[in-house]
């Protein structure tokens, strides 16, 4: 159990143990037979402290790693279970898990290029590439080309891009509808900027109007104002109408960023990727592979329109990008993070990426957005379900018809004591939904008329 899992012997020490981890993971997935575990917090927590015991004993169990993965699975959560349906949490591709696997077995940090050389030319060259595919090229060189940084999801992107607006142009005003993700006030507050103004969406997305009016209102105060839409809302998967949003930025001189962590995805759809329009009018944007790209977290990335903007995060220390070091040729790596050391997360997106092809994830997108048109049509047909809104993405929000908010919070906790499914809540319009957001491309119709059966089976009692 002292081997090292890279070198020469490293394929042969984890070969063994990967049989190992694949048998624990089916009868651990066999054990908890559904979405997740019945018996809620308590009889997980009693199960993995049961499995664990002391945590730092005097001698080794070698048999820990099975145990530990069987006891594990058994209480996770599936998110390639179809009736696991709660958040934007994919179940990742096996090839991406598979390169994963490769990228923790080498275990290159991207601080500096003599800790990963592959990886910092890999990372650079996947990243133009999605760069383009949200921007479009911008002409042949010297033009400088969009670019994008990896980050590890929506959370990170945002604040990267609050962070740059700062630095670029001073204390801003950030401006974002009252449907905008929760990391962005948190960004505010870590970066010391003032508290958001909120917009209202009354119709789940962003209004024109009421933003040209906060932005008229704003210029009187002197503030440099940055304007963040969203492209998939976390409740809803609604889309911000970016085109009249990024005409009022330019007309009233604001920086645009685009948080499209859960829309992102669909650029790679020909059928979807309309809905998008306007994306490439933004400053900055982020997206999240870990969501609609179908990878292990993290997956996220950071595109900028200029690269220019990054300059704020230039950083020197001497051991990792000395000045002789990088005018002799040797790529500065710190400087493309505010983190110093970074695992390769771009080489499952990028085995990704080449093995599926922009069609194959399109595919990919185009499934899972029938299959929340599916669930759509079913709640509107069900007498005793009531529908929100037709989905704009893979998010379906529903209802038992004239049932309380307490009964409908009631019921999801149930679901989920019983690890009968997991689904997700949104409160909107005032009301409590139960949300469905489905990310999971292998759904079949028989899921779909099963997860509406559980929720109405409670409620009819």
């Amino acid at each position: 159990m002292r081997a090292l899992a890279s070198g020469p012997q490293g394929p042969d020490a984890l070969r063994p143990l990967l049989t190992i981890v694949l048998d624990a993971l089916r009868d651990g997935a066999t054990a908890r037979s559904g979405p997740l575990p019945a018996g809620g917090p308590e009889a997980v927590a009693a199960g993995i402290r049961a499995t664990l015991g002391e945590v730092l004993p005097e001698q080794g169990d070698e048999d820990a790693l099975r145990t530990l993965v069987h006891t594990f699975a058994a209480g996770a959560a599936d998110p390639a279970d179809p009736l696991c349906t709660a958040h934007l949490h994919c179940p990742p591709l096996a090839v991406a898990t598979a390169a994963d696997l490769a990228a923790s077995a080498l275990n290159p940090s991207l601080d500096s290029w003599d800790q990963a050389p592959a990886a910092s030319e890999l990372e650079a060259l996947v990243t133009a590439a999605l760069a383009e595919a949200v921007y479009g090229k911008k002409g042949e060189a010297p033009v400088a080309q969009p670019a994008a940084l990896v980050t590890t999801g929506g959370t990170e992107s945002n604040q990267l891009a609050l962070l740059l607006a700062r630095e670029l142009h001073g204390r801003v005003q950030l401006v974002c509808a009252d449907t905008a993700h929760h990391s962005l006030h948190r960004a505010t507050w870590l970066l010391g900027l003032p508290e958001p103004v909120t917009v209202p969406a009354p119709t789940g997305t962003m209004n024109p109007a009421a933003l040209d009016e906060a932005l008229t209102e704003l210029h009187r105060t002197g503030s440099p104002l940055l304007v963040a839409a969203t492209a998939g809302t976390t409740d809803a998967g609604h889309i911000d109408p970016l085109p009249a949003l990024a005409d009022l930025c330019q007309t009233h001189r604001a920086r645009l960023h685009i948080d499209a962590a859960y829309g992102g995805g669909l650029l790679f759809s020909d059928r979807h990727r309309t809905k998008l329009d306007g994306l490439a009018r933004a400053h900055t944007v982020t997206l999240d592979l870990h969501k609609l790209g179908w990878q292990p977290v993290a997956a996220g990335l950071l595109a900028v329109q200029d690269p220019r903007d990054l300059r704020p995060l230039e950083h020197h220390a001497d051991y990792l990008n000395a000045d002789d070091d990088t005018e002799a040729g040797l790529p500065d790596l710190l400087s493309r993070s505010l983190r110093t050391t970074r695992r390769p997360d771009i080489l499952k997106i990028a085995v990704t990426l080449k093995t599926l092809g922009r069609q194959g994830l399109g595919a990919l997108v185009d499934d899972v957005c029938a299959r929340a048109q599916e669930l759509a049509d079913l709640v509107d047909t069900h007498p005793g379900l009531e529908l929100y809104a037709r989905p704009t993405i893979s998010t379906v929000l529903f209802r038992p018809t004239h049932a309380t908010d307490d009964t409908i919070a009631g019921l999801r906790r149930q679901l989920l004591t019983e690890g009968r499914a997991v689904l997700g809540r949104a409160r909107l319009d005032g009301r409590l939904w139960l949300k469905a957001t489905l990310l999971n491309p292998h759904t079949e119709p028989g899921d779909l008329a099963a997860l509406l059966k559980l929720v109405e089976g409670p409620t009819r009692r």
